[in-house]
C-alpha cells in the first residue's frame, strides 16, 4: 500500500532569520514586508529610518520576482523557459539576457561537477513526482527511468549571446538556481535604492548584506534535520553573504515504507540514497550558493565534502548516523559558526 507524504514546500533551504527589532521609531530598525513567489514565500528586510518605503518597495519587489518567474519559470506555460523547453530537437531561440546568462552560469557549475549539478534533469524530476506534472504514489518502472535519462546531458545546451539551443529533446529546470538568481536581484534593487543592511529570503534561499542595528552581523539559524520538527543546528553570523542550504527530508514521498528524495541524481536518473541529510552553502551572491547546495546534496556525505574542499567552499553538512545526525563543515565554513544560545 503506497503512502504518499504531502507536505507544505517550506524551502529546500530550511533556513530561519534571527531578527533584533529596536523599539524606537527615530533610530534605524529592521523594516519589511513578506510575499509569495515562485511557489513558495519571501521576506525582505532592511534596517531603515522611514517605515513608509515599505509601500513604495513592495510593488517594485513584486514587479521584479514576476519578471524572474516568466523568464525562468516551468510552471507558466507561456514563460521563456518553457517556450524554449517546448522547441523541438536542434531548436533555439532568443531569450532575455537575464535567463542567458542564469544558463550560462548553470552550465559552469554542471561541468564544474561533471554533472552532478544538471538543468536538463527536469524530465526524470517530473517522471519521480517532484515538477509540475504532480505527485506520484507509485516509483517509476526502471525501462522508464532509462528512456528519459537518454534525453539528460548539459552538454546538449548551449548558450551563444542571448540565443539559448539544444541539440535534443532537452527539458531544462532552473529550479535549483532561479531563486538564488531572484534573491540577488531584489538584493541588486534596495541597493539600487540606497540600502545597504539588509537580508533578502526567498523560499529560504537568502542574501545578507551590511549589519543590524548595534551594528551587528545578520544571524542565521541552519535547522535540524528532523521531519515534523523545527528545532536550531547551528547559527551562523554573516554579512555579505548568499546562503543556501537543500536537504532530503521535507520533500519526499513513500512507498511500501521506502522513502524516495525529491532530489534526483541526474548520473543515475534515481533519487539520492546517501547519508546526507543537509547542506548549507555559503557563497559571494545566492545563485551559486543556491547551486551549489544541490550539487553537493546529489554529491553526498562522501564526494560532497571532498568537492567542496577541493574548492573552497564554505559548506556545512549534515550526515545521518544510525539514529542522530553528525556535522561537518569545510575550514573556509568554521568562521562563520556561532554558539546556539
Amino acid at each position: 500500500m503506497a503512502v504518499v507524504k504531502h507536505y507544505l514546500k517550506w524551502p529546500a533551504a530550511l533556513l530561519l532569520a534571527v531578527f533584533v527589532l529596536s523599539g524606537c521609531s527615530r533610530e534605524p530598525e529592521v523594516i519589511g514586508f513578506n510575499g509569495m513567489t515562485m511557489g513558495t514565500t519571501y521576506s525582505i528586510r532592511w534596517v531603515d529610518t522611514d517605515e513608509s518605503r515599505i509601500e513604495t518597495l513592495r510593488p517594485l519587489v513584486d514587479n521584479l520576482l514576476k519578471e524572474v518567474n516568466q523568464q525562468m519559470s516551468t510552471y507558466i506555460e507561456d514563460s521563456e523557459l518553457s517556450r524554449f523547453n517546448a522547441l523541438p530537437a536542434g531548436g533555439s531561440l532568443e531569450v532575455s539576457p537575464q535567463l542567458a546568462d542564469v544558463v550560462t552560469q548553470a552550465l559552469r557549475i554542471s561541468k564544474l561537477s561533471d554533472g552532478a549539478f544538471d538543468v536538463t534533469v527536469g524530465p526524470l524530476v517530473n517522471l519521480w513526482g517532484f515538477g509540475p506534472d504532480g505527485r506520484i504514489i507509485k516509483a517509476p518502472s526502471d525501462e522508464k527511468i532509462e528512456g528519459l535519462r537518454a534525453e539528460v546531458g548539459y552538454q546538449n545546451i548551449s548558450v551563444e549571446g542571448n540565443a539559448l539551443s539544444k541539440s535534443g529533446h532537452q527539458y531544462v529546470d532552473l529550479s535549483a538556481i532561479a531563486k538564488g538568481y531572484g534573491v540577488d536581484e531584489v538584493a541588486a534593487l534596495l541597493e539600487q535604492q540606497g540600502i545597504k543592511d539588509y537580508l533578502v529570503e526567498i523560499g529560504g534561499e537568502l542574501r545578507a548584506s551590511g549589519l543590524k542595528p548595534g551594528k551587528e552581523d545578520w544571524r542565521i539559524a541552519i535547522e535540524s534535520p528532523v521531519a515534523g520538527e523545527r528545532d536550531v543546528e547551528r547559527v551562523v553570523s554573516v554579512s555579505d553573504t548568499g546562503i543556501a542550504t537543500s536537504g532530503d527530508y521535507r520533500n519526499y514521498f513513500e512507498e511500501n515504507g521506502q522513502r524516495f528524495s525529491h532530489t534526483i541524481d541526474p548520473r543515475t536518473g534515481r533519487p539520492i540514497t546517501h547519508k546526507l541529510a543537509s547542506v548549507t552553502v555559503l557563497r559571494p551572491n545566492c545563485y551559486e550558493a543556491d547551486a551549489l547546495a544541490t550539487t553537493l546534496m546529489v554529491l553526498g556525505d562522501e564526494a560532497g565534502p571532498a568537492f567542496a574542499e577541493k574548492h573552497g567552499i564554505a559548506a556545512f553538512f549534515i550526515i545521518k548516523q544510525g539514529e542522530s545526525f553528525v556535522e561537518r563543515s569545510t575550514p573556509e565554513f568554521d568562521s562563520f559558526l556561532q554558539e546556539v544560545n
